[in-house]
């Protein structure tokens, strides 16, 4: 079964091309929806990050309160791999686990640091979804409400637009408009499902 991992910068629309391919019927498997799972409240991870980073990074319901954690650890590479060191072997096994189930010709993996973490011996493909920073800042603004030097700070915590785009076997330049975006994702489900289905 063909292993597409879609990635791509913040803001770039990773989440719309997924819902494009899933509206194909093909499976999608979201890394980051893994992660939220993984630390629901009472399990092994959540309780993990407590005894790492404090109780201060719960809510009083019990939650992990995201956006006080992403403040603990952003700029501080040291917290920052504590954090992937308690989460990204899981969020692996669970990637793993979940596309060994699927059926169908081919399968995409949401995986937004796919390159910056080197999963590409998770994937066959690396499909990048890529826009002009520009774009990406404007979203993640709205997206997020963020300030333009917050979420101008995120994106030079990321790979670069042109480190990303070197490891890419596919693109879908997403700057344009939403008709021209269905198209694209339209050919590459052709070919994916030429290239799953092929002996």
């Amino acid at each position: 079964m063909l292993r597409i991992g879609l990635t791509g910068g913040i803001g770039s629309g990773k989440s719309t091309v997924a819902n494009c391919f899933a509206r194909l019927g093909i499976t999608v498997i979201d890394s980051d929806v893994i992660a939220r799972e993984l630390v629901h409240s009472g399990s092994e991870a959540l309780q993990e990050i407590v005894e790492t980073f404090g109780e201060g990074v719960l809510r009083t319901d019990g939650s992990l309160d995201r956006a006080t954690l992403r403040r603990r650890i952003f700029g501080d590479d040291g917290a920052r791999e504590k954090l992937e060191s308690i989460l990204h072997p899981r969020i692996r096994q669970e990637l793993q686990a979940r596309t060994a189930d699927v059926t169908g010709p081919y399968a995409i993996l949401v995986i937004p640091l796919l390159i910056e973490q080197n999963w590409i011996a998770e994937v066959d493909r690396v499909l990048v979804v890529d826009c002009s920073p520009e774009t990406q800042i404007s979203r993640t603004m709205v997206r997020d409400h963020v300030s333009a030097e917050e979420a101008r700070a995120v994106l030079k915590s990321q790979a670069s637009r042109e480190q990303r785009l070197s490891g890419a076997d596919d693109v879908i330049d997403n700057d344009r408009d939403r008709q021209d975006l269905d198209t694209r994702v339209a050919q590459l489900d052709r070919l994916y499902r030429q290239i799953g289905d092929a002996p």
